[in-house]
């Protein structure tokens, strides 16, 4: 799959699987603990990988003009 996410989604991404996984130390609860962190490792693997399936399917990127 093709490259289209861009710096700063990447950015982005990181930063609030970030804030989920603090939240879910902080102890939101465990179902909602969980959400979080299967939301969090999906934004890491989509920002590490610079791809998004959603982006894909709907013909956008954040990547902009090279």
């Amino acid at each position: 799959m093709k490259k289209n996410i861009g710096k700063t989604d990447m950015i982005v991404r990181l930063v609030l699987a970030a804030l989920l996984v603090i939240l879910y130390f902080i102890g939101v609860g465990k179902l909602l603990g969980l959400i979080f962190i299967i939301l969090a490792i999906i934004l890491v693997l989509t920002a590490l990988t610079r791809t998004c399936p959603l982006y894909y399917i709907f013909r956008t990127d954040t990547l902009g003009k090279k």
